[in-house]
Order: structure tokens, then sequence, then C-alpha cells
């Protein structure tokens, strides 16, 4: 939903994935390659980083660093990124938002960074961009036609193979304490699972 039916995402653009080791992340790494776009994955540390070019992305850039901006210029060809799939917020996203193409469209989809960003809104008039957001819970009830069409095409993908489900770590069910941390800490690579029963 978020990246071709709301962030229009066309063969050939240019997909900047935030958070992209996490569970959207990696998801929104595969859709985009489906869709023909150059995907550059933003991650914290380099195991996260690793993980996510492991799974299609073209670049990678470590949004910690100061200068990460200066490292999306370069890994879009001074571009910028068209499409930015995002679902982490705070301060990275204001920055992310710095480096859209002209005509870039942000699609916000949550804030794992746990605060949510003011944009100023200079930034959309000089980047003549677009802010959209995703609410997935109200998609099925108030979209249910282009719910449709996004599920006919990942069941698609799912059945043919292009699509694959990341399960970065399966806890049993005793040990939710430690999933819950690890999903705090940000720590995940991929979905998590906690599994109830045998």
């Amino acid at each position: 939903m978020a990246l071709g039916e709301r962030g229009s995402l066309k063969a050939g653009e240019q997909l900047l994935v935030l958070g992209a080791a996490g569970g959207t992340g990696i998801a929104a790494i595969q859709v985009g390659k489906l869709l023909g776009a150059r995907v550059v994955a933003a991650a914290s540390t380099e195991e996260k980083r690793n993980f996510a070019a492991s799974f299609g992305a073209d670049a990678v850039v470590d949004y910690t660093k100061p200068d990460w901006r200066d490292a999306l210029k370069d890994a879009t060809g001074g571009h910028g990124a068209d499409v930015i799939f995002d679902p982490v917020g705070g301060e990275v996203s204001l920055q992310a938002f710095r480096s859209i193409a002209w005509n870039g469209r942000h699609v916000v989809v949550g804030f794992a960074a746990g605060s949510i960003p003011a944009l100023p809104f200079n930034l959309p008039l000089l980047k003549g961009g677009l802010l959209i957001g995703v609410d997935a819970a109200q998609i099925a009830r108030r979209e249910p036609d282009a719910q449709a069409r996004v599920m006919t095409q990942l069941s698609a993908w799912l059945n043919d193979g292009r699509l694959t489900p990341v399960v970065g770590k399966v806890f049993a069910f005793d040990d939710f304490r430690a999933a819950f941390t690890t999903m705090q800490t940000r720590a995940a690579l991929g979905k998590m699972v906690v599994r109830i029963g045998s």
C-alpha cells in the first residue's frame, strides 16, 4: 500500500528505506525492487546494513552519522530520494525529507524512534514534495478496493517466491520479556515471532 498505491513508486526511481533492517523495512526493500526501483537502505549498525543489502538493497547508508545525507546524495547520484519509506520518525525523518528529490514522496508508516517530528512547511514548498501518511489499520475499511489490489499483488509475489517474509528470531512464549526488550532496543532483524504453544 505504502509504496505502490500511496507512494506511486515507479521503475527506475530512487527509494530510500529508513529502518531498513526491521520487519517493514525488509519488506519495503523487497517490494521496492519488485516495482523496479533502485533501493537505498538506511540503518543504524553495520549488521543491519549488511542484512538489508542481503535482501536486495542496492546501496546502504548509516543514518547515525552527521554527514549521512552526503552519503545518500552520493548513493543516488546527486538525485535524492524519489520515495522515502519511513517507519522511524524522529530527527532522521526531518533529515530524510531535506534529501528528497523534486516531486518526491515521503511516506510515513510509523514512529519506531518514539518521537513524532514536526515538518517545517517551507520544506515541501522548496522540494515540491509530498508528505503522505499510511495507516494500515484504516485501509481495509476506508479503501477496500485499494486493499484488494495490494493483497492480490502481494499474494502473487508470495506464491511465486519473489517476496519472502523475513523472520529474524523466534522466541518461546516464556521468553516474551526478551522479545519485548529486543523490540524496545531496536535490535531486531526482520520480524520477531513469539511462539505460543509447541
